[in-house]
């Protein structure tokens, strides 16, 4: 855990609470309850407490559910499909494993200098994103993910052996306010809400198909 705060410990401001989606299974997945104790331990390193902490999976059992909520930790009361704004408080997204529209979402549910700059996620590599998808793609299908590119820093985590399958191709996202600045004015102009209408292989269960 002590390798988020790291990247966390600049001028920015340290998040004040956390919202987890895709978390899976974790009753039944080995990687899934891998993840939920990752997750508690960096509640527990940057001090948020488990009741600032939402979460969100349309696969969770009603026995999970309690769980979560006996871990003191909140659950989200319906598919948000990632469109979750910061509302002015700097928020860590927990996304690992989660599909390319869920980050697409998000960013564009903050799409702001002063909102992206409150942003921290944990998830995906947005440089192995790039490298694994034709440029007309990303820009067609997740154009936020594309725009937000030069704006963004990130650091993989640590490879550890015991859980490659676990956190393989996770990264720290954060967004520096000077380096949002420095983008075209034109980046920011354009805010149309993604509908994936061309996306042939999304990766993510759309509200009221739960």
């Amino acid at each position: 855990a002590g390798a988020v705060r790291a990247p966390l410990s600049g001028p920015g401001e340290p998040p004040a609470r956390c919202v987890c989606y895709g978390l899976g299974r974790f009753g039944r997945c080995p990687a899934a309850r891998y993840q939920l104790a990752f997750l508690l331990l960096l509640l527990d390193e940057l001090r948020v407490p488990p009741a600032r902490c939402a979460l969100f999976d349309p696969a969770f059992s009603a026995r999970e559910a309690a769980a979560l909520r006996a871990l003191g930790l909140c659950l989200l009361p319906e598919n948000e499909e990632g469109k979750h704004g910061v509302e002015g408080a700097a928020t860590l997204f927990y996304m690992v494993h989660c599909g390319k529209a869920l980050y697409n979402n998000l960013l564009w549910s903050n799409w702001s200098p002063a909102a992206l700059s409150r942003l921290v996620i944990i998830g995906n590599s947005f440089r192995g994103i790039q490298e694994r998808l034709l440029s007309r793609i990303l820009e067609r299908d997740y154009s936020y993910i594309a725009k937000v590119l030069k704006g963004v820093e990130e650091v993989a985590l640590p490879s550890h052996p015991r859980y490659l399958d676990t956190f393989n191709d996770t990264s720290v996202h954060w967004f520096p306010l000077d380096k949002l600045q420095e983008l075209s004015p034109e980046v920011w102009d354009f805010m149309e809400e993604p509908m994936y209408q061309d996306c042939e292989d999304l990766e993510i269960i759309r509200k009221g198909q739960e």
